[in-house]
């Protein structure tokens, strides 16, 4: 199997209460095992170098970040799971996360996908997402990463995990005392950022030019600042004086990377900040897949393999092998049998089975497996979900106010949890704004004999900013013909279920459009890309006597033959520019593109194919 490999007679056979499978890796911390508790849960462990633990100041910090990184939470990152920094060789054993890393696949090192190179734009903006999320979560217990780089983002079937966080501190203890260089320790000089290479304090704003650097890795498939084939002191140069190379990189997600990559740490945003510029992702089993599809279909080979790896005989972990230190048994008396090993539980590891959107995954490969994590999120057992089966989905429906029309669409995202957990993504479209909720479980009531979902939102994006406001308690009733019936604060919709093909954009749209400017000097250009609802489908380009303005819109809905976009968020202002209404997209019968502006006086427009 890909990155597994065989135990050697250097390799224990126990670490603490898990039984080693195979050898992950290895790096400047120690090894690292794929393991398997004796209930059954598959676990990555990772060994400290011995001249590592007997280091005290070392031994001091990392019994300190491993506290601290126990109390990480979140989807986004492999949960700390056990410890023993106490034993003569400490140990950390995590969560295994089934999948490549993401330098493995851009890089074309990861066996199993046949076409490597750069994520495309939807890609990056779910990865962009999930490592904000990632470092908000870190950041929180007061955590800094310090070594975010693609060997250390894993890519899964329902979004990118951040591994190996409050590890580097620890390290930073020990210095060139264990012959290890702050350079070596943080691994790829590539991916630190000027306060690393200056030898300052490393703060949270460190992890977000980090990831800057990583984002442009994934959209161009090369080191943004040169790699160290180039030499160290060069690449470090280029980190602390000069722009990094971003040709390649899509205009959608350029700007982000730019801003995360300003050399002044003041500057860059912080996590919260590029979540919110990347909008919510839906969650549950029932998301589109956010990864190319031959990507997607070999990670579900790679779990199955991972499924098919057996256990090695060995009963109970042995107490004079064990790293963690224990008295040693009393013999027993001479006339008293030993006691035989206790039968190990049966092995069980239940499965999560994501299947990909239409069009998504081959229909060989639509079906993809993934081992499940203690992250929440996907890996939740529907048999603990309090959502009863028909409310998981997507839904949509037109708003109405005392009876009356609004004009607002309302979608919801329903997934499975339990009270207290967030359980729907929602959206609000207007004519000139757009409002993303998340939706917490409050109670699951009957009314009339039919369930009712009662939620607490709280607004997660505004479109404009500050222009959305939580409603208060919504409710979601099943009605009649396969419906929902959702109400809050007076307004009131039937939604209806929506399915693959609404939530994409058909591929007569995909491509670049144009127009020529009103005042006939420039020109606007459309790029539309293929990205689920709730996305950035939309690039607008407006070159003009002000100067280039760019802006985006995300996706909210493809029904009807015609697509509904949000209000453009403007990325590069110009004279002259301004953020734009709501507007519905149709292809008309000479093949040109219509777009009309809702709830304006904005005049309809037709924009041609560009050469």
């Amino acid at each position: 199997m890909d990155g597994l490999r065989e135990l050697t007679a250097d390799d224990p056979p126990w670490i603490g209460d898990y039984r080693l499978l195979s050898r992950l890796g290895g790096g400047g911390m120690g090894r690292v095992y794929l393991a398997r508790s004796e209930g059954g849960r598959t676990v990555a462990v990772k060994l400290v170098k011995a001249e590592l633990a007997v280091e005290e100041e070392f031994r001091d910090r990392f019994r300190a970040e491993v506290a601290a990184a126990r109390r990480v939470g979140g989807r986004w990152t492999a949960p700390v799971l056990d410890a023993d920094t106490d034993a003569a060789v400490p140990w950390v054993a995590t969560g295994y996360i089934a999948g490549p890393t993401l330098g493995e696949v851009v890089g074309g090192t990861y066996g199993l996908i046949r076409r490597p190179g750069p994520l495309p734009e939807y890609s990056l903006r779910r990865l962009a997402y999930g490592l904000s999320c990632a470092l908000r979560d870190i950041h929180g217990v007061g955590l800094v990463h310090r070594d975010l780089k693609p060997s250390n983002v894993l890519l899964t079937i329902d979004g990118p995990r951040v591994i190996d966080f409050g590890i580097a501190r620890a390290l930073d203890a020990v210095g060139d005392r264990t012959g290890t260089r702050t350079g070596t320790v943080l691994g790829s000089p590539s991916f630190m950022s000027p306060e690393q290479v200056r030898g300052q304090r490393a703060g949270p704003a460190s992890d977000v030019f980090c990831v800057g650097s990583v984002l442009a890795y994934a959209a161009t498939g090369r080191q943004p600042f040169g790699s160290s084939t180039s030499g160290f002191h060069a690449v470090m140069f280029k980190i602390a004086q000069e722009e990094p190379e971003l040709t390649g990189a899509p205009d959608g997600i350029r700007g982000l990377i730019q801003d995360c990559l300003a050399k002044d740490p003041a500057a860059r945003p912080t996590p919260g900040e590029i979540a919110d510029r990347m909008g919510p992702v839906p969650a549950g089993s029932l998301a589109a897949p956010w990864l190319p599809a031959e990507l997607i279909a070999s990670l579900g080979r790679h779990a199955v393999r991972l499924l098919d790896t057996d256990t090695p005989p060995g009963g109970r972990p042995p107490t004079l092998t064990s790293t963690r230190p224990s008295p040693a048994p009393a013999p027993p008396p001479p006339d008293e049998p030993s006691a035989p090993a206790p039968r190990r539980r049966p092995r069980r590891l239940p499965l999560l089975l994501a299947t990909a959107g239409a069009g998504a995954v081959a229909a060989a490969a639509a079906t993809a497996v993934a081992v499940p994590l203690l992250s929440g999120g996907a890996s939740a057992d529907r048999s603990a979900s309090d959502i009863p089966a028909r409310f998981v989905g997507t839904w949509s429906g037109p708003v109405l106010r005392d009876g009356e029309p609004t004009g607002q669409q309302r979608r919801f995202v329903i997934t499975n949890g339990t009270a207290g957990e967030v359980v729907a993504n929602s959206t609000s479209l207007g004519a000139t704004y757009e409002c993303r909720s998340d939706g917490k479980l409050v109670s699951v009531t009957a009314h009339d004999g039919h369930p009712v979902l009662r939620l607490d939102t709280t607004v997660v994006r505004s479109i404009p900013a500050g222009r959305c406001a939580a409603l208060g308690e919504h409710t979601l009733e099943a009605g009649n013909g396969g419906t929902l019936a959702w109400a809050a604060a007076g307004r009131t919709a039937t939604l209806h279920r929506t399915g693959p093909a609404e939530s994409t954009v058909p591929a007569g749209y995909l491509g670049t459009w144009q127009r020529p400017d009103a005042d006939g000097y420039g020109s606007q250009r459309l790029t539309l890309t293929q990205a689920p609802a709730g996305s950035r489908v939309l690039t607008t380009v407006v070159m003009g006597r002000g100067g280039r303005c760019t802006e985006h819109a995300d996706l909210f809905a493809a029904e009807g033959g015609s697509l509904t976009v949000g209000p453009s968020v403007v990325d590069r202002p110009a004279p002259g520019c301004a953020p734009g209404s709501s507007s519905v997209l149709r292809l008309n019968g000479d093949g040109t593109l219509h777009r009309e502006f809702l709830g304006t006086d904005k005049q309809p427009r037709t924009y041609s194919r560009a050469e």
